[in-house]
């Protein structure tokens, strides 16, 4: 197999890696997957690296597997079809119903920031209804054959309907120096994606794998290790009761999937268990009001939902609703939070504060000393929610300059990505047959951090691999 990593290195953004069969029969053709094809995000929601053309034949592709529906791992999808590719797109159902509701989202903010730049957008909802028209669905363990590749999803525990992807083919057996002799052997490689923080709201955990030759491992948080549930539900209930002592506004930025979901989860149980004082709380997000629907719509699916949540929900208990929720869909029933006496709490997209309504709010609530901004997911390197998280006293909203007065705070424990405790975890049933481990999906520091402590303590070859690199398996 020749492995060739195309994004998703060297960075948290942008996952895209192709994968090339060796087959039986030299005169056949290879089989070449791709699995993700993710936009790549930094100072901006699409950088103009995105607008370049594929590094590789689009009619040559069969099949695209997708591990999870979040804009880093889907977002050039719609371009990739646009560009002529013809073949499969395969994920679990979930993922498929998230995606078309992300991806439409997405080309609305796409068309926004292409027009200020004087572009053509990166693709339309024409294109996104085209990829859907290709986009197929298999269960957990449900095997796909594609030509030389068996493909089989595992639940990454992540969100909903995250997968990774164990890939299996048979190759002809080689001698020590590389060439045919009688016989064939199996090979197996692992695409982690993004891998679940355990426990999980929501999510069931993590499955595992007990072989593989090759793996690739994501280690966005592969530096550090998360607080534990408790500690996240204490931090919460600290942060929410704060605010609403000093009559301010909380501000969370969250991501419209899983985490805005985890929140309610959270919040749902505070306020059942009276742990929190009452104040109005907000989801001012449209994308995320429309993405709850479809968790809803999988609720009672044991496939997707863990055990606590599915014993919840049968006893009756609304795990996203509770009293003083409101939904704001409209523009203008956004604005009327702004007439809402404090304290409040706000719950908008995005979750890095690069774009969407959580800016009108902090442009409005940022200087004010009573209120705070509190982080629950990862900033990337560059974006407007990295500087309030680093420490900037100004920063520049919507053309104004605006001065952080505010509490800031973060919350780890809500990272839906394992830390490095948890991916070492993941790979350790694999350790003795691994010929090799590749680290991706993180800041480079972060990725060689993660890289050397794999090596330590699981004593299999690692690396981190560069973007463009090809590699024989």
């Amino acid at each position: 197999m020749k492995l060739t990593f195309f994004g998703g290195v060297g960075e948290v953004t942008g996952s895209n890696y192709l994968l090339e069969s060796e087959p039986l029969d030299p005169k056949d053709r290879p089989t070449r997957i791709l699995i993700d094809c993710g936009l790549e995000q930094a100072g901006h929601y699409c950088e103009d690296s995105n607008f370049e053309p594929f590094p590789f034949d689009l009619k040559e592709i069969d099949a695209v597997i997708i591990t999870h529906s979040h804009i880093d791992h889907i977002g050039r999808v719609p371009k990739l079809v646009r560009d002529g590719f013809k073949g499969s797109i395969i994920s679990t159902p979930p993922a498929k119903d998230f995606a078309e509701e992300l991806l439409l989202d997405s080309e609305h903010i796409l068309g926004n920031e292409a027009e200020a730049k004087g572009r053509e957008p990166l693709y339309t909802a024409v294109d996104v209804e085209d990829a859907l028209g290709l986009w197929k669905t298999i269960r957990y363990h449900e095997i796909k054959k594609i030509k030389d590749f068996e493909i089989e999803l595992y639940d990454a525990g992540h969100i909903l309907g995250s997968s990774f992807v164990v890939v299996s083919t048979t190759e002809s057996k080689k001698d020590k120096d590389g060439r045919p002799v009688d016989g064939a052997v199996k090979k197996k490689i692992v695409f982690s994606g993004d891998l679940g923080n355990v426990p999980a709201p929501l999510v069931k955990d993590t499955e595992i794998v007990n072989q593989a030759d090759y793996v690739l491992v994501e280690s966005t948080y592969g530096d550090r290790l998360h607080q534990d549930l408790a500690t996240r539900q204490d931090l919460l209930e600290n942060a929410i009761e704060d605010t609403v002592n000093s009559k301010g506004a909380l501000m969370i930025p969250a991501f419209a999937m899983e985490r805005t979901q985890e929140l309610l989860y959270e919040i749902n149980s505070l306020v059942s268990e009276g742990r929190i004082p009452q104040a109005p709380v907000f989801i001012d997000s449209p994308l995320a009001i429309r993405l709850t629907a479809i968790y809803k719509k999988y609720s009672n699916n044991p496939e997707y939902f863990d055990a606590e949540s599915l014993a919840k929900l049968r006893g009756g208990d609304a795990i996203f609703d509770f009293p003083g929720l409101q939904t704001t869909l409209t523009t203008e029933e956004s604005k009327m939070i702004n007439d809402v006496p404090m304290p409040k709490v706000i719950i908008a997209g995005s979750g890095m504060s690069q774009g969407g309504r959580i800016m009108h709010h902090e442009l409005r609530y940022l200087p004010d000393k009573n209120s705070t901004m509190l982080f629950i997911g990862f900033q990337v390197q560059g974006s407007l929610g990295r500087a309030i998280y680093d420490g900037e006293k100004k920063v520049r909203i919507l053309g104004e300059e605006v001065a952080v007065r505010c509490r800031v705070r973060s919350i780890d424990g809500y990272s839906a990505h394992a830390d490095q405790e948890g991916l070492i975890k993941w790979l350790y049933p694999m350790k003795d047959s691994l010929k090799k481990i590749f680290v991706t999906h993180g800041e480079p520091e972060i990725s060689a951090e993660f890289a050397a402590a794999a090596s330590d303590k699981l004593a299999v070859e690692t690396e981190v691999p560069q973007k463009g690199e090809s590699v024989i398996l």
